[in-house]
């Protein structure tokens, strides 16, 4: 079974959303061993300065670099990363089962991810144009994850 984590800055704080996780979560469980690590946000005031990000941002780093396995495929989960189809995210998950590394996806905050994460990424991933908040971004990927993994099954859900 291939090995994923998902890092993500910050909680889920809405029922849904927490019920929508554990619903993927569930369905996961045939494919793969997820997990999902929680780093809490760095708290910063209203109108934050750059440096203020700036510096919530490399702090959130080093908790999400110290909770990378070595070996790992890492996916930052940012903006100006590549839109992928869903068969994309197929061979992604195929190609590091294959090869037996383990899967790590990193949603950011806010604010995104620093530098020193992206540099760290095998890959860069973004899910639109269009911005979403970072707890429905969670259910996305976690949405996508499943269906990667039904495609590869061949199963029915993909249609």
């Amino acid at each position: 079974m291939l090995p994923i984590t998902i890092i993500t800055i910050g909680r889920l704080k809405d029922r849904f959303f927490e019920d929508a996780s554990a619903e993927y979560m569930k369905y996961l469980k045939q494919f793969a061993k997820t997990d999902i690590i929680e780093i809490p946000a760095v708290t910063l005031p209203d109108a934050p300065a750059p440096s203020q990000i700036q510096t919530a941002l490399e702090k959130e780093a080093e908790q999400i670099l110290k909770r990378i396995p070595n070996n790992a495929f890492v996916a930052a989960m940012c903006i100006e990363g590549k839109q992928i189809s869903s068969e994309d995210m197929a061979d992604l998950l195929k190609q590091n089962q294959q090869t037996g590394k383990s899967v790590v996806f990193v949603i950011g905050g806010s604010y995104g991810l620093a530098d020193t994460v992206k540099k760290r990424a095998d890959a860069r991933i973004s899910m639109s144009r269009m911005t979403f908040p970072h707890r429905l971004a969670r259910i996305m990927l976690l949405e996508q994850i499943y269906r990667g993994f039904t495609i590869n099954a061949g199963k029915t859900y993909h249609k």
